[in-house]
């Protein structure tokens, strides 16, 4: 059974968890659909990746009874397997075009952190965020902590790990973490409207930006500083700085190739 696609459409790229009968549990199908959709997205044509899923939860993290498949195996073979959530974790954050997570219902340990690790998230109302690893004498991965970490208060975050406490998408969307709450049912198109008005932006500018971005959490200000001047010096005599000048100083839309 295919618990994974790939949908191409045309400047985006859909990446669908099709586990439903497991709350859409993480499979070796998903991993390798979502590094394969971001390795796909080096193609000019692409403006994002979008991550959804079928049967009305985005994705309930490990399967349990896999995990208990995974205790008869060597500590380096635990390893191995945790290695292949990560790679995909790592494939989401150095994607080169923006990833948005259409969250519908609810996303739990593992799939908390594929959300989280995502540029933008939409999510239906009353989507629950769950770092659930605890209820199950587990920690967390998918880099979960550093994600937690960096957006939310410390308190907050604790709660969620130690507690195993949901933090609603109307609380996330008060904390800047989720960009909109719709109706259950519409974030698929909340995603497409996203990559609508992305589409008609800077391919090359965003690619850039999305990376000063990342690196600014984890950088001092001083590198920082000269990451952007170096980009910015790029970035002046390119074609899309040409575009948008131009169309700015003539008080037009630009119209990026």
């Amino acid at each position: 059974m295919t618990l994974a696609r790939i949908d191409d459409k045309g400047d985006r790229l859909v990446v669908v968890n099709m586990n439903a009968k497991r709350r859409g549990a993480i499979s070796p199908e998903l991993y390798a659909a979502i590094v394969e959709a971001t390795k796909q997205a080096e193609d000019p044509r692409i403006r994002a990746v979008i991550l959804t899923s079928e049967g009305g939860y985005f994705c309930a993290g490990g399967d349990l009874n896999v995990l208990i498949e995974r205790r008869k195996l060597s500590e380096p073979e635990r390893r191995e397997k945790i290695d292949g959530l990560h790679t995909m974790i790592r494939s989401i954050r150095n994607c080169p075009v923006p990833v948005i997570a259409a969250v519908e219902g609810g996303a739990a340990g593992a799939g908390a952190s594929i959300a989280l690790a995502c540029d933008m998230i939409v999510a239906s109302a009353g989507t629950q965020f769950i770092a659930s690893y605890v209820r199950a004498g587990l920690v967390p991965d998918g880099g979960l902590t550093s994600s937690l970490a960096k957006m939310l208060p410390r308190q907050l975050a604790m709660e969620m790990c130690l507690l195993a406490r949901p933090v609603t998408a109307e609380r996330m969307a008060e904390l800047g973490v989720i960009s909109e709450v719709v109706e259950a049912g519409q974030t698929d198109s909340a995603a497409d409207r996203i990559v609508d008005q992305l589409a008609k932006g800077p391919r090359v500018a965003q690619g850039v930006i999305r990376g000063l971005v990342a690196s600014g959490y984890d950088n001092s200000e001083d590198t920082q500083l000269d990451l952007e001047r170096d980009a910015m010096a790029r970035a002046q005599v390119g074609d899309e700085a040409s575009e948008g000048i131009s169309a700015f100083l003539e008080k037009r839309k630009a119209e990026f190739k």
